[in-house]
């Protein structure tokens, strides 16, 4: 998913304090429909499995799904979702990170390890299946195919497991985990659903998010190859259900949240297969401030090439949902006139995006049966894959 502004994103300061009412939601008249937000000023709308898909992902509105978030259970999350602030500017300031890059000779070390045979491999395999479709009997085949070759590619290091977390439709998310000798995460993530404008639509997905799937695979096939062992956890995510609303990823970053786990950064990959640019593009909203200028610096010296950059808009990929889950930490407390109100303090986790392209000059085909293997540049595979080679080993010294 990747989304231009066809709804205007709200940019304003940054509030200390911002009223949430708790008893604004919808009222929901049929227990099938879900309810999604379009942006923080939106309190939501109820719409169909379907209606997603071909209302608002094939238009590009960006959306998150909030069905499952209520505001007893998960506040802060909700509270997040519907604050309006600088979203350009905001910065994570309890993760420090580095101003120089020291550890080249070992990134680059794996760099040199990277091909384009087993992308090549893998992304024929995914955009082989009818589609992704999160609901779908092909999306859970996808599911299983991935799940086995993950395990493969880790097999290669028995310290490196690889498991499934599971969701209420039938396509589970995957996590592989590299142990470090700190609990301390550093994540990269891609969803690998996909849609053709239906549910029931040929959906190939082969730039979104076939190619971000296979960059993160093969960054995976050298550094377990290689046995490399990090001083923070490397954690590579496999989100099922993006398509439909961040799903996936909301739920995996709700659960470490709830578990107080510490994610020092998490980066998406969203469409990683065609830059006519031929340079990776670092989105700034949405995102800490800090990493990004963290991970901008690691793509020129692994990619020895400039960035591009770009803002996406609301929930337009699964950093949306580390962002929300635990960006900043909240203080809640209630207001007999006001409801439910937030404080921010200091950051636990920070995210943010990397794409292949700006959105003007992003590819026409995603989101339709278009979006084909033949349409996908493996240069700009290749290229990813070292940014995220170089971003995991340094990242993991921090």
């Amino acid at each position: 998913m990747h989304f231009s502004s066809v709804l205007s994103v709200l940019v304003a300061s940054s509030s200390l304090v911002v009223a949430v009412p708790p008893t604004d939601r919808p009222t929901q008249i049929n227990p099938d429909l879900r309810l999604i937000k379009t942006s923080e000023a939106d309190p939501g709308t109820w719409v169909t499995e379907d209606q997603k898909i071909e209302e608002y992902v094939a238009k590009n509105i960006g959306f998150i799904d909030i069905t499952d978030i209520t505001v007893y259970q998960n506040a802060t999350t909700l509270a997040k979702l519907s604050t309006v602030e600088d979203v350009s500017l905001v910065q994570a300031v309890a993760v420090s990170y580095p101003s120089s890059l020291t550890h080249q000779t070992q990134a680059n070390t794996l760099i040199n390890s990277l091909n384009t045979t087993g992308p090549k491999s893998w992304l024929k395999t995914l955009s082989d299946f009818y589609n992704r479709y999160y609901r779908s009997s092909y999306g859970t085949q996808a599911g299983t195919w991935l799940l086995g070759q993950l395990r493969t590619i880790a097999g290669t290091n028995s310290a490196i497991t690889v498991t499934t977390f599971a969701h209420s439709f039938s396509q589970p998310s995957i996590i592989v985990k590299v142990p470090g000798t700190s609990s301390n995460l550093v994540i990269v993530g891609a969803h690998y659903d996909s849609t053709g404008g239906s549910s029931t639509a040929r959906g190939p997905g082969a730039d979104d998010n076939g190619s971000g799937v296979v960059v993160l695979m093969e960054a995976l096939r050298v550094i377990a190859a290689a046995k490399f062992a990090p001083k923070n956890t490397l954690e590579f995510h496999f989100y099922a259900g993006e398509e439909g609303g961040l799903l996936g990823s909301s739920a995996v970053f709700a659960n470490y949240a709830s578990a107080g786990k510490t994610v020092l950064a998490m980066v998406a990959q969203d469409m990683a297969g065609y830059s006519p640019s031929g340079k990776v593009s670092v989105y700034n909203d949405y995102s800490d401030s800090g990493l990004v200028s963290y991970v901008r610096r690691i793509v020129t010296q692994y990619t020895g090439l400039t960035y591009t950059t770009d803002t996406c808009g609301y929930g337009c990929s699964d950093h949306a949902s580390a962002y929300s889950n635990g960006f900043r930490k909240f203080e809640l407390f209630r207001n007999q006139d006001f409801g439910l109100k937030v404080g921010f303090a200091d950051s636990e986790l920070a995210a943010a995006y990397v794409c292949d392209e700006p959105i003007d000059t992003s590819s026409p085909y995603i989101h339709s049966p278009r979006d084909t293997y033949d349409t996908v540049s493996f240069d700009t595979v290749l290229r990813h894959a070292k940014f995220t080679v170089g971003f995991l080993v340094e990242a993991s010294y921090m």
